[in-house]
């Protein structure tokens, strides 16, 4: 079982590939409980995940894939990250020989501190890798390795606006998912169309990364949710 998409053919990995001068690859795992995502009760986005969108929606052997690692995962990191480690070696090697420079999306739907040692320590172990990750784990921000940088996702849940504040204090670039049209600015920060490049969005420091709504069928209505700003009502 290949843990690594090193082809993009994740929709959220894909956009990133369009740029020719990088190759970016990502791990899918399936939020199945709070160790693969620690604040999606608290955050209130466990109903909106993206995780059951896309070709997920449409082919079950998707999410299947994504079980399957998360199950590998969970019952025997040790091997896990082993495995993660061969294959990231190997995908640092191929971008090497094309010329590309590697960036790797370790949580494409999961919120895993990979720089802790208990999880392989994985940033540390490859200086030549940009790593990236969007994450609701605030006092992770501004402390993970030089090459693993984080976005910050944005929700208004009322048991998680410790974690905004928290946020808010820092200058790392802040998720926000809107439905209807985007603001100009939004809690005293621009905004800024983050739907073209994750790559790009990282780079947009103080700033507001905005997100537009994407369907996940009848899984929740985008007006009821607290993890999406609503500006049909504002």
């Amino acid at each position: 079982m290949k843990l690594l998409d090193t082809n993009g053919s994740n929709t959220k990995l894909r956009k990133n590939n369009k740029d020719i001068n990088i190759r970016v690859a990502g791990l899918s795992l399936y939020p199945v409980s709070t160790r693969i995502c620690p604040m999606q009760d608290i955050a209130q986005c466990k109903a909106p995940c993206l995780s059951d969108s896309g070709f997920a929606k449409v082919y079950k052997s998707v999410n299947n894939s994504r079980k399957a690692k998360t199950d590998f995962y969970l019952n025997d990191p040790k091997n896990f990250i082993i495995q993660l480690k061969n294959e990231l070696t190997n995908f640092e090697k191929l971008c090497k020989k094309q010329q590309v420079v590697p960036y790797i999306r370790l949580n494409v739907i999961s919120d895993i501190q990979w720089e802790l040692k208990a999880n392989g320590s994985i940033p540390q172990s490859f200086p030549g890798i940009n790593f990236f990750d969007y994450t609701k784990i605030a006092k992770r921000l501004n402390k993970t390795p030089s090459n693993y940088e984080l976005m910050f996702s944005y929700s208004n849940a009322p048991g998680y606006q410790q974690s905004v504040r928290k946020a808010f204090k820092t200058d790392v670039p802040i998720s926000v998912v809107f439905f209807g049209n985007m603001p100009n600015r939004f809690m005293g920060k621009e905004v800024v169309d983050g739907d073209s490049s994750d790559i790009v969005n990282l780079t947009y420091k103080n700033k507001i990364v905005g997100l537009k709504y994407k369907s996940v069928g009848d899984k929740i209505n985008p007006v009821d949710s607290t993890f999406i700003v609503n500006m049909e009502s504002l």
